[in-house]
């Protein structure tokens, strides 16, 4: 905090005015603090201990952005790259629940993305059958929006923690992130783990506190835990001095402060085109483009999406595909699409700093570099964390098999498992005991789910086994993953859940009361074992009222036997 103090006594910056101006950049103005224009409600002597509290924390820190030009290292090769100031690359990120996709579709609609008489169904991005029934998000989309010339290109990602890897690989193709967190909730596992990539990436923050509609909102609380989880998160001085947004993505609404919000999304734009920068490009370098998602089409067959880093790709262009190890083969660019508003339109050319999708390369694989064909170098491959959580998967060997899918045989599944790892990075497939069995291995039980309810509507018929988690091994001591579990459960329920918890090898750190409803928040360190069909007895020990959300943290010592099972098992034969 001296630091902070220090920082914002030495600079001054321009602040970011409610009604869409700002104030130039060379401009005579006097210098001016107030608790209405740093996202913080006006405060009198009567306020209560939160709102001083908040008052304290940032009324001495100027409204700038989160990433400064002084900021970047001096070197001779940054000297030679450009920013792009007509683009934006952004990926809006939060926990599951918060609004992201909801938010988005609020920004489709006010920039005009479709038109006045259009029906436009609700989380359009959510376009997958298993999103709109679960009614979550589990691939990454990309659209793109245009405001006041400049153009947005904006990727939607999951909230949960099992599809982790999907916000891992793509915060490779932006600059900066939209942190989207519920007005009541507060940060929560899988917000702290999609901000500390992003830190470590350096990119730019904007926190938007979402759903201020809320009865029980509390901002004050809500920009206070941000603010302490960027201090634990060891973030730079610059990327703790982020800019707040309050929002109501249902209504389409923005403001600087949660009493005085704008008609429109107005505020929020503008955050973003001041506070997160243009590309860093090198422009008249050769081509570099890295993979970060790969889609399949039945008539253009595998499409790469990425960013290009540097030089010009266009179309019908030779180029060179390499992969991190140096090894690398050579293709041609049959057609080249880039995303405006909702739909991939047809390019002869794309210059660096945008996101484009690539036909014509038949093996594209995800963390591949296009380059150029004479001179291109690949750039560093993406890297996701390890799975925590495997199943066995095996041919179907009971008496009805063949009765209820096509794909029955040992290759069928084969093939389609390890079909599957070309685009989900965050899931491993080996060969099991048997020549009939493979082992998968996920980020977590949903994560296995979704591939599990994805090859059964496609006709694969199979057994899987219950799961188990991966154990390491190091200096000859056995280590298991733990996660960090959050409960929301209320108060009349909250003995039975901790109980229960207490049962799993769970150890409670933090436990505290969340708005006026009479809920309490409580948060755990558990093994994953003790997780493992956790969530459905929670739920019948607080009745249905209980929520659950996990989150990796990191492996650690063998918590000892952990007993899963209340009653024993009753088993009858037939004589």
């Amino acid at each position: 905090m001296e630091k902070i103090a220090a920082l914002a006594a030495n600079t001054i910056h321009t602040p970011l005015l409610p009604n869409n101006t700002t104030l130039p950049k060379t401009s005579s103005f006097q210098p001016f603090f107030s608790n209405q224009l740093l996202g913080l409600p006006l405060s009198s002597s009567s306020s209560s201990a939160s709102s001083l509290t908040a008052a304290k924390r940032f009324s001495c820190r100027p409204i700038k952005c989160s990433v400064s030009e002084a900021t970047e290292p001096k070197t001779e090769k940054k000297r030679q790259l450009l920013r792009r100031g007509d683009v934006r690359n952004i990926a809006i990120v939060a926990h599951v629940d918060h609004g992201k996709t909801t938010l988005v579709d609020a920004m489709l609609k006010q920039t005009k993305v479709f038109r006045d008489n259009q029906f436009v169904q609700e989380r359009i991005m959510d376009s997958n059958d298993l999103e709109r029934e679960r009614g979550i998000t589990i691939l990454s989309k990309n659209t793109s929006v245009t405001y006041k010339d400049a153009k947005i290109n904006i990727i939607d990602t999951p909230g949960h923690s099992d599809f982790g890897g999907e916000v891992e690989r793509i915060l490779n193709m932006v600059e900066g992130i939209l942190l989207v967190v519920d007005s009541v909730e507060g940060p929560m596992p899988q917000t702290r783990f999609v901000l500390k990539k992003a830190l470590e990436f350096g990119h730019s923050v904007v926190v938007v506190v979402n759903k201020i509609d809320r009865p029980s909102a509390r901002p004050e609380y809500v920009v206070n835990s941000t603010f302490e989880l960027f201090i634990e998160l060891n973030a730079t001085d610059e990327q703790c001095d982020f800019q707040v947004i309050y929002a109501s993505g249902i209504k389409g609404q923005a403001g600087l402060t949660p009493e005085n919000l704008a008609e429109d999304l107005g505020p929020l734009f503008e955050s973003i085109i001041r506070c997160i920068p243009g590309p860093r490009i090198d422009k008249d370098g050769a081509l570099q483009m890295l993979v970060t998602n790969i889609e399949y089409d039945e008539h253009k067959g595998r499409i790469a999406i990425g960013r290009v880093q540097a030089g010009v790709l266009e179309k019908g262009l030779d180029v060179r595909v390499c992969t991190s190890d140096d090894s690398c083969r050579y293709g041609r660019v049959t057609e080249l699409y880039v995303y405006d508003k909702f739909n991939r339109v047809p390019a002869n050319k794309v210059e660096a700093g945008d996101i484009c999708a690539v036909c014509g390369i038949t093996d594209i694989q995800i963390g591949e570099t296009i380059a150029d064909k004479v001179s291109g170098k690949p750039l560093p491959s993406i890297k996701v964390e390890e799975p925590t959580v495997k199943m066995s998967f095996s041919i179907n060997t009971s008496p009805f098999v063949g009765r209820e899918g096509k794909y029955v045989t040992s290759r069928n599944l084969r093939d389609r498992l390890y079909r599957e790892l070309e685009r989900n990075l965050a899931m491993k497939v080996e060969d099991g005991e048997t020549a009939d069995t493979f082992v998968v291995s996920g980020r977590g039980t949903l994560h296995i789910t979704i591939l599990i309810e994805n090859m059964r509507r496609e006709g694969y018929e199979f057994m899987v086994g219950p799961p188990k988690v991966i154990n390491k091994k190091v200096d000859e001591k056995l280590l298991e993953p733990y996660e960090i579990a959050t409960v929301e459960v209320p108060e009349e329920h909250m003995g039975a859940v901790v109980e229960l918890l207490g049962k799993r090898r769970g150890q409670m750190f933090d436990m505290q009361g969340v708005g006026l409803e009479g809920t309490t928040l409580l948060k755990y360190k558990i093994p994953t074992r003790g997780l493992l069909g956790l969530r459905n007895s929670i739920l019948t020990a607080s009745r249905g009222t209980a929520i659950l959300n996990t989150v990796f943290d990191s492996y650690g010592p063998w918590a000892g036997e952990i007993s899963t099972r209340d009653q024993g098992s009753l088993v009858m034969f037939a004589l």
